[in-house]
């Protein structure tokens, strides 16, 4: 039997929900290595909705919980309903959606609130010691709630291939150590059974960001 692996969505785009390309690239990965995906969302209303044209809000109400489902293909379940004993790891890719849906980052930063639900399934994963995969901004979700952890979202210096290394610096004032990665590379943090990767933080081609995510699926399976 394959692994089972918890895949935790945010919604559908990079602005408001999941990054598509991020969330595809894990599904793909997953199959790659024989691991049976099993995908969860809170069935709970997005911060916002963002027109992906002009990149502006509007007055739009979408579920994260209904939203997720494109990405998923019509297979999902509500994340209240996941339980840790039946899974071997847990993935949750990046996009705006983390820091809107599954936590309060965008607003508040360092000092955000990780959702109820979201902030339960990394302790249950935690604790029963089954490994978490992290792309992107989602690394943030564990800076908050394992001080001390080891992470990377790519690179802590801000340059135009890294518009958002100042989020680096951000995790490191919550008590976690950054490590500066290449956008193919990925960190393990073998303690707390972290593997992270930086994904779209990096401006980098697609295939890069699909690579590096695809070593961090890898190296999660092999850890579960």
């Amino acid at each position: 039997m394959g692994k089972r692996v918890a895949v935790v969505l945010a919604g559908c785009g990079v602005y408001d929900g999941s990054e598509i390309h991020e969330s595809s690239a894990v599904l793909v990965h997953l199959s790659r290595e024989g691991a049976q995906a099993e995908v969860y969302a809170p069935d709970v209303d997005q911060m916002h909705v963002v027109d992906h044209v002009r990149g502006q809000p509007t007055q739009e109400k979408r579920n994260v919980l209904v939203e997720s489902a494109r990405i998923a293909r019509g297979n999902i379940k509500d994340l209240a309903k996941l339980d840790v004993a039946g899974l071997d790891a847990l993935i949750i890719p990046g996009g705006f959606g983390v820091a809107k849906n599954l936590s309060t980052w965008a607003t508040q930063g360092k000092n955000c609130i990780v959702t109820k639900e979201v902030e339960a399934v990394l302790k249950a994963f935690h604790t029963a010691r089954k490994p978490i995969g992290l792309c992107c901004i989602s690394p943030v979700l564990a800076a908050k709630i394992f001080p001390g952890c080891e992470l990377t979202v790519g690179h802590d210096t801000e340059c135009e291939k890294w518009p958002y290394a100042k989020t680096a610096e951000t995790m490191r004032e919550l008590g976690c150590k950054h490590v500066n990665k290449h956008v193919t590379e990925i960190h393990v943090d073998m303690k707390n059974k972290l593997v992270t990767t930086s994904a779209f933080m990096c401006n980098a081609p697609i295939h890069e960001i699909y690579d590096g995510i695809g070593k961090m699926v890898q190296e999660v399976v092999r850890l579960a």
